[in-house]
């Protein structure tokens, strides 16, 4: 009763955490410019995110319906990680929560991967749906 009780408690952060990141994308898309502005360096990460990085777990996920997620560091950038789907790479950072899920976030590609305890997702902010769940 317990365990179940946790993983609709997981369940249910994870959900909320997928709702923030749509509302999030849904914000910045009509605050967006109607031109591109030239490339940027990467900005240096905050401490919050250096602090959410240790979180990050890494290492081979098996997803819902035989997907495979890969989740990296990168050599000689800390905070920095690769998370693989498929034949899709994405270079992401840690992102601070109020939810207490780790969130990495590639801005460029308009991918999130969220983790909790329980269970993780890949998400196509852009589009607004799952790429994977269950991992």
């Amino acid at each position: 009763m317990i365990k179940r009780t946790l993983s609709l408690a997981a369940a249910a952060a994870l959900t909320l955490a997928a709702s923030q990141v749509m509302a999030d994308t849904a914000a910045k898309a009509k605050a967006k410019p109607a031109a591109k502005p030239a490339a940027v360096e990467e900005a240096p990460l905050t401490p919050g995110q250096l602090e959410v990085a240790p979180r990050v777990f890494v290492g081979h996920a098996e997803c819902e319906f035989s997907q495979k997620v890969d989740v990296s560091a990168v050599d000689g950038k800390p905070g920095y990680f690769k998370v693989a789907y498929g034949k899709a790479v994405y270079t992401m950072t840690p992102q601070e929560t109020t939810t207490g899920a780790v969130r990495l976030e590639d801005r460029k590609a308009g991918t999130v991967w969220l983790q909790i305890p329980a269970k993780s997702m890949l998400m196509d902010a852009k589009a607004g749906r799952r790429l994977v769940d269950g991992c």
